[in-house]
């Protein structure tokens, strides 16, 4: 399953402010259900995160965690991840292991637990 970026900051500010959210230490998710088939996706990280290296950083390592759920995503989401500050300074599988233990509770992914965990 492929994904979509958000651009626009129309659509930033509508799942803020519409969309259900999920929040950890170490990133924040905003999500809705969209009406597609696809998944949409935007990532942002403020000041507070760091500088430009440790912000990009922190996007990579919710995209790259966001990537292995993807598969396992049913239908078509519309999703926004806020990068705080400890998201720069963690592993993706901190992130990866959060984002599928509230996946999995939310009922956006549906897959067995030893299936997600051998794609690890």
């Amino acid at each position: 399953m492929k994904y979509e970026a958000f651009k626009l900051n129309k659509d930033f500010r509508r799942l803020y402010g519409r969309g259900k959210n999920l929040v950890f230490p170490s990133v924040v998710v905003y999500y809705q259900k969209n009406r597609l088939n696809t998944c949409r996706v935007g990532v942002t990280a403020g000041k507070k995160v760091g500088c430009a290296v440790k912000r990009n950083r922190a996007k990579r390592v919710i995209l790259a965690s966001f990537r292995e759920l993807l598969p396992h995503i049913s239908g078509g989401y519309d999703f926004v991840f806020v990068a705080r500050a400890k998201t720069a300074t963690v592993k993706s599988t901190v992130v990866f292991n959060s984002l599928k233990k509230a996946f999995l509770k939310e009922g956006i992914i549906t897959v067995n637990e030893k299936n997600t965990d051998s794609d690890n």
